[in-house]
């Protein structure tokens, strides 16, 4: 393996002229000129991209910036307005600390990002790997980033067998001692860059790496098998029901979701916490009808099982759970109870009213 300064530069040669063109990114012909990436924008997209991939944020990404275009803007935001726009990108808990973060940042820091990774991480929302990122790629401090990407090239680079996540301190120890102190932010980039398009988690491209006479993996012939991961245990099964119901106005009984918790803030169908059973009594009586069939969703460490009941409610019914929203748009409401209302309006044959 050549010395770490020559691997750096090899990699930054290479990112010169193949990296990705990014709506948040400076390209390293822009730095080089000495344009400056935007704080804000660079944390922007680094919460987004938390498990999110790269071609499901970009329009998000470009909407929240068009509607707030500085930090100020999205800190002086009304939150259900914010947690509307993010519906369908998942994880909700990013966009309550996205708008936690924006508002200590207009508001206690003037408007200015922290630049050092200790003031960062001081910040709502905002972990070590989100303040490494930042604090390298918008102020070019020597920083260590470590993503999915960056943890299989290191693994095969360095010929790691061990099973992640068990080896997940080892390959950061490898990827500090490769951090260069010169370009340490289009360094972060590039090896993330030659993550997700060169050393692919399947059939990587070994002939055209900038680091393959470098690589451990590639010279033992187990790059593909590489990083190692320890066998997944099953994910449970939970249940539950979702109270689909329009008032003969028009108007959607819905409500808003606790804020810790799945799907925090966000609005649904009425219903109960999700469990092993789907046992919840209705938030109104009215002759709900099952449309047959459920919405099947997936989250990170369950899947999910869910009724729909739909029913039309009279103008005179009082709700024990929820309340009426006269309008009430698909991107207001997050993926799954998006699914819910498909199964409730195509099984019904179109007897429920069309969301705005």
């Amino acid at each position: 393996m050549r010395d770490r300064r020559v691997m750096a530069e090899a990699l930054l040669d290479w990112y010169d002229q193949h990296a990705r063109v990014m709506p948040w990114r400076v390209g390293p012909s822009e730095r080089a000129e000495g344009v400056r990436p935007d704080p804000y924008a660079v944390w922007m997209s680094e919460v987004m991209l938390q498990q999110t991939t790269v071609a499901a944020v970009r329009d998000y990404f470009t909407r929240f910036m068009t509607l707030w275009p500085r930090v100020h803007d999205l800190a002086a935001a009304e939150d259900a307005r914010v947690m509307g726009e993010w519906a369908g990108l998942g994880y909700y808990a990013r966009a309550r600390n996205l708008l936690k973060c924006a508002r200590e940042v207009s508001g206690p820091l003037n408007g200015v990002f922290p630049d050092t990774l200790d003031g960062l991480r001081a910040l709502p929302g905002v972990g070590p790997y989100t303040a490494a990122a930042i604090a390298a790629i918008a102020f070019d401090r020597c920083e260590t980033v470590v993503d999915g990407n960056v943890e299989r090239v290191m693994a095969r680079l360095f010929a790691i067998t061990d099973p992640m996540p068990g080896s997940k301190p080892a390959l950061r120890a490898v990827a500090e001692q490769l951090t260069p102190d010169r370009r340490p932010g289009d360094y972060a980039q590039a090896v993330m860059d030659l993550g997700a398009t060169i050393c692919t988690p399947k059939s990587p491209a070994c002939g055209i790496c900038p680091w393959r006479e470098d690589c451990g993996a590639r010279a033992a012939g187990i790059a593909a098998t590489l990083p190692a991961r320890t066998p997944k245990t099953p994910k449970p099964v939970r249940h539950g029901i979702a109270y689909v119901g329009q008032r003969d106005d028009g108007a959607w009984l819905v409500e808003t979701r606790p804020e810790r918790g799945l799907l925090g803030g966000m609005l649904g169908w009425p219903g109960a916490e999700w469990g092993a059973t789907a046992k919840v009594a209705p938030p109104v009586a009215a002759d709900w009808r099952d449309p047959g069939g459920e919405v099947r969703h997936t989250f990170t460490h369950f899947h999910l099982r869910l009724g729909v009941r739909v029913a039309r409610l009279p103008l005179s019914c009082t709700p024990e759970r929820g309340y009426f929203v006269e309008t009430l748009a698909p991107s207001d409401l997050p993926t799954v109870m998006r699914k819910a209302f498909d199964l409730a309006r195509g099984e019904m044959g179109g007897d429920m009213g069309a969301m705005d």
